[in-house]
């Protein structure tokens, strides 16, 4: 595998995992009233956190949880807890009264004061592991391994992408006005829900696989744990 390839299925993969596009309603009900600015600063300040995040996984790989003596399975099941509440409450229709205060104070504060208020909030559940969960940090620990091949290079390619998903995240994020004005109100309003059903989806699928690693071999069916690959 050359360099070029490696840049551009680190990104793939990436960029999958983190499913920016995807997200953009979720951002849109986080962010409801506020103003145009600090919708857009807290779009930069989740991308900072994505950037600084994943690229501290790029170099410390699994060290930190080690240090606590956490696992990656139980790391996958509280991730999995925390998705499912979210996805729950999305679900319920109750996940815009989780930031009933989004625009609260956005027009005597300045865009810098209320992103950041906003971003606080916004660390759990969105940020991690609704944007950042187990998988995207799992493969950022894999191809930081798999970066060493190429050295210096490697590692500065790796860097590159992480930077590279995390401008394109912001990007997606800055165009929710858009997107949100294509879907209306209504519209808007089934993806949230839908998605909040395939977040409670998959936050049982991450709880699973934890589960499966954590267990003894076998206890799990492997279709269930790496389901639509077996077929193949």
């Amino acid at each position: 595998m050359s360099l070029t390839e490696y840049a551009v299925n680190f990104f793939v993969a990436l960029f999958a995992l983190l499913d920016p596009i995807g997200n953009v309603p979720v951002f849109a009900a986080a962010t409801a009233g506020a103003l145009a600015a600090g919708r857009r600063w807290v779009a930069v300040y989740i991308s900072l956190f994505a950037f600084v995040f994943m690229t501290f996984f790029f170099f410390s790989g699994l060290a930190l949880l080690e240090f606590f003596g956490i696992s990656l399975p139980a790391f996958r099941i509280a991730g999995g807890v925390i998705l499912f509440l979210m996805g729950l409450e999305m679900a319920r229709d109750d996940f815009t009264a989780m930031f009933a205060d989004a625009a609260e104070g956005a027009e005597t504060e300045g865009a810098r004061a209320y992103a950041r208020r906003r971003f606080e909030r916004l660390v759990v559940p969105f940020a991690m592991p609704l944007l950042i969960g187990p998988g995207a940090i799992s493969s950022v620990v894999i191809f930081a391994s798999e970066a060493k091949q190429f050295g210096l290079q490697g590692m500065a390619a790796g860097i590159g992408v992480i930077a590279a998903v995390s401008v394109v995240t912001m990007l997606c994020f800055w165009l929710t006005p858009v997107i949100s004005r294509l879907l209306g109100r209504i519209g808007l309003t089934i993806i949230v829900r839908v998605l909040g059903l395939i977040l409670c989806a998959m936050a049982v699928q991450f709880i699973i696989i934890g589960v499966s690693d954590a267990a003894r071999s076998g206890i799990i069916k492997t279709d269930v744990v790496t389901p639509y690959t077996a077929e193949k």
